[in-house]
């Protein structure tokens, strides 16, 4: 009995210390992989220790840094006129020959000439731009302008849902297909999981294609599941495009009972900022339908008339650049503040060059104001923000949270002139880990009329205050500070 037990004792320490060396190992080898930021590297360390061997796992599953050098296949698409206008762009600006420059404000000026540096995100002046905050607006836009397609139709979504909006879609353009417009449909393989694998059988057969972005080359396992396709363009004619925070699905038409009304940001723009647009999405097609390669063609890209209108910089970045281009444009966006910033996120997980520069912002005494959902669709990122927002509280931030539904719109203005919209969320998801496109607007019209719709939000939201925080009970003290805890890696 004794022997048994002496054996029983000497097998679990063996296995223990076996075990033990084992998280050292792979904690160096953590260590070693995860050079970008610290933050993420302890979250991570810190998930093997409290899951030994699973958390190695789960950080082959969704921590391993993106191969830079595999992110474009042969099939890139190339715009060498778009990448020539931004690079003559950036010497006018910086040489002061840039046509219409007086019209620009000398405070954004810098901005913008990052942006030409670090993306093909050439400046138009041009645009024609409407706000939808609404999802049955936004749709009823959208599907006019399809019906009036003549040559082609573009659309990318994260999310595509097999409901009734997800079907009337696919039934118009299946018609449009018909019609012998090239129809184009690019969804992210992840986001739109659920979809069946007839789901496209009479688009296709209309002579319509459809593809899948990031798909998994392995069943039931997707290597690259980290890395998703989050942005939401649709370009109709290369005249039209759409963009901002609505996928495709009944819930964002506000039919999901536990959500309820689905308040959300997308724009429509008209102008040569739409170049822009299709141009991200013939790169990201190109990327995904190795078989069916799109080439250049002027068709694409049809001139806009020239006129006056708003200044638009069309801004992409993703896992496969060297640089966060659409963190760097929000941090400058920021730091560019005299007066008032408003911002509006599903999800509030700055890291902490973001969270550095709104808390200096309201320090400086300028009027910062953030808005996040009063209920959300992932309670531990939601935990998370509650704790970034208490510590921007302290500094002078006004914080909301929207009581009519959920708050899905991604948006921030600044000073009333200048403003971003896109697919893009304040986390480290979105601004290393996802394919992401926000439009940089430098327009006083369409800033003031946002900043009217954060002011008519706010009728509908509950302040968050000191006296809530410290109202809270030891258990949610303790889940918001263990959800800030994993916070670089949510």
């Amino acid at each position: 009995m004794f022997d048994d037990g002496g054996i029983s004792f000497q097998w679990w320490n063996t296995i223990s210390n076996f075990i033990f060396m084992l998280n050292i190992v792979l904690a160096f080898f953590i260590l070693f992989k995860e050079r970008k930021r610290a933050s993420s590297l302890w979250a991570w360390i810190l998930l093997l220790i409290f899951l030994p061997v699973v958390g190695f796992l789960l950080y082959l599953l969704f921590g391993q840094p993106h191969n830079k050098t595999k992110g474009r296949n042969a099939n890139a698409y190339a715009n060498p006129e778009l990448e020539a206008r931004a690079e003559g762009q950036l010497e006018a600006l910086e040489s002061g020959t840039f046509t219409g420059q007086g019209r620009l404000p000398k405070d954004l000026q810098g901005l913008i000439k990052m942006q030409l540096k670090t993306n093909t995100a050439p400046l138009s002046t041009d645009n024609r731009l409407q706000i939808f905050n609404d999802g049955e607006r936004k749709f009823d836009a959208l599907f006019e302008d399809i019906k009036r397609a003549e040559d082609h139709v573009h659309l990318e979504y994260y999310i595509l849902k097999n409901d009734g909006i997800g079907n009337r879609l696919m039934e118009l353009l299946a018609e449009k297909a018909k019609e012998g417009v090239k129809v184009l449909f690019l969804y992210d393989d992840i986001g739109s999981n659920a979809l069946p694998r007839d789901f496209f059988e009479a688009f296709t057969e209309a002579g319509g294609r459809a593809s899948a972005s990031l798909p998994s080359r392995l069943p039931w396992f997707n290597p690259r599941i980290n890395y998703r396709n989050h942005r939401k363009i649709a370009v109709i004619d290369g005249a039209v495009g759409y963009i901002g925070g609505f996928n495709v699905g009944d819930e964002y038409l506000g039919e999901q009972v536990e959500m309820g009304y689905w308040r959300d940001t997308h724009l429509r723009i008209a102008g040569s900022a739409v170049h822009s647009m299709q141009h991200i999405f013939l790169k990201d097609w190109n990327e995904a339908s190795v078989s069916h390669p799109v080439r250049y063609s002027q068709a694409y890209f049809p001139e806009t008339g020239g006129e006056h209108g708003a200044a638009v910089q069309l801004v992409a970045s993703g896992p496969d650049e060297p640089d966060d281009q659409i963190k760097y444009g929000l941090l400058k966006l920021i730091a560019s503040a005299q007066s008032t910033i408003r911002i509006q996120t599903p999800y509030f997980i700055p890291d902490e060059s973001i969270l550095d520069a709104i808390r200096v912002a309201a320090l400086s005494g300028i009027d910062v104001a953030v808005m996040i959902p009063g209920k959300s669709d992932h309670l531990f990122v939601h935990d998370a923000s509650l704790s970034f927002l208490e510590e921007l509280i302290d500094a002078g931030v006004r914080a909301y949270r929207y009581k009519n539904g959920f708050l899905h719109a991604k948006t921030m203005t600044v000073d009333g002139k200048a403003l971003s919209v896109g697919s893009a969320n304040l986390d480290t998801r979105s601004f290393s880990l996802n394919y992401e496109a926000n439009t940089f607007i430098y327009d006083e019209a369409t800033a003031l009329e946002m900043d009217h719709i954060f002011a008519q939000d706010v009728k509908l939201s509950q302040r968050v205050t000191k006296e809530m925080f410290d109202a809270r009970t030891p258990f949610e003290r303790g889940k918001q500070r263990l959800a800030r805890l994993f916070a670089p890696i949510l």
